[in-house]
């Protein structure tokens, strides 16, 4: 029982922490803010970290297990890596919406007061590029696509949404990806060949320019 109780409490303080983190920025949160809450007292923050490093780091690692367990979900239901790709940024989205702790993990990345324990956005980049790379073995990326660039612009664009969206939930809409997406997977799945798997949602028109 005493147990449980401990874990409940960790639990408060990580969402508390992520909230105030959200709302204040790193450098104004402060332990009192972050018990209060909670709902609980500072000794009992005390209890579970030490300082403000301390409490950022847990809300880190908690955003990343939500990141990564979101991910492996996306990836143990693949069609094709494309698709792949394409549903992870709609989970993301949708995850970096309703979750502060996810939302204020990827965030706490870009605080100058406050130095990373994990690297998330890097470790999103590498998921990016490793589908990328599936993709391109599966037969599904038009010949002369730069995975290096592809990569750059997906992970450029959905962290673009995650920062606007702290103002303006809008921008992790599901129909904001879409629309991402329409104008983007047609300039990297390739037409549709014997034993290639294309994305279900690539157009099949050309790449869009204008």
């Amino acid at each position: 029982m005493r147990q449980e109780r401990a874990v409940r409490t960790r639990r408060a303080l990580i969402e508390s922490a992520a909230t105030v983190f959200g709302q204040r920025g790193y450098a104004d949160a402060t332990l009192s803010m972050i018990s209060a809450g909670a709902g609980v007292s500072p000794g009992a923050l005390h209890f579970h970290f030490e300082n403000k490093t301390a409490v950022g780091a847990a809300v880190e690692t908690a955003a990343a297990r939500i990141l990564r367990t979101t991910a492996h979900e996306v990836y143990a239901q693949r069609t094709s890596a494309l698709q792949a790709l394409a549903d992870s940024t709609h989970a993301l989205a949708g995850v970096l919406l309703h979750d502060v702790v996810a939302r204020t993990g990827l965030q706490l990345a870009r605080e100058p007061a406050y130095a990373p324990a994990l690297t998330l956005l890097g470790d999103w980049h590498a998921y990016v590029r490793r589908l990328l790379a599936e993709a391109r073995e599966e037969g599904e990326l038009i010949p002369g696509v730069s995975d290096l660039s592809a990569a750059s612009t997906v992970v450029a664009a959905t962290y673009g949404f995650a920062v606007l969206g702290r103002d303006d939930p809008r921008w992790l809409a599901r129909r904001t990806v879409t629309g991402f997406w329409r104008v983007v997977m047609p300039c990297l799945a390739a037409p549709a060949l014997p034993g290639a798997r294309p994305a279900r949602d690539a157009p099949g028109a050309g790449c869009r320019t204008g």
